[in-house]
């Protein structure tokens, strides 16, 4: 069953508990795997599926984060939605899994103590091999603190 499917029957179901704000929020996240597959003019994958989810959750944290202080009601509009967005979500990969990835990926390239200098050619391994499964800053400062070390 396709994630398309998945929000379909949430939404269903929200509109027959008569939850506007789930069904907005979840209204929003069908559109935009829908475009998503009308632009790819195919089935959307897993991973391509997963990757507009964490999409629209960093849109919407954007729009949390630059909303004015004062204006409760856009801030609390768009906590609901990433609540709602997060169940749809795949589990991000904690800093040990990171490290085992790294791990991997240095001995892949036949690096034993990573520098800056080694920095590039690894993250041009690493982010294929965890893209859509972890966030990208937290790789990045995970492989930083590997290199201090």
């Amino acid at each position: 069953m396709s994630k398309i499917d998945v929000v379909r029957a949430a939404m269903v179901e929200a509109m027959k508990a008569k939850d506007k704000a789930r069904k907005d929020a979840l209204s929003m996240l069908l559109s935009a795997l829908k475009n998503a597959q009308i632009d790819k003019r195919a089935d959307l994958t897993e991973e391509e599926e997963n990757a507009i989810v964490k999409k629209e959750i960093r849109q919407t944290q954007e729009t949390y984060d630059s909303a004015p202080a004062d204006r409760e009601d856009i801030r609390a509009e768009a906590a609901g939605r990433i609540a709602v967005y997060k169940e749809f979500a795949p589990e991000d990969m904690n800093v040990e899994q990171i490290k085992e990835v790294i791990a991997g990926v240095l001995a892949e390239l036949g690096i034993e103590t990573p520098t800056g200098g080694d920095k590039g050619r690894i993250m041009k391994v690493l982010m294929p091999k965890v893209k859509g499964k972890a966030d990208g800053k937290l790789v990045n400062e995970t492989l930083a603190a590997m290199m201090k070390k």
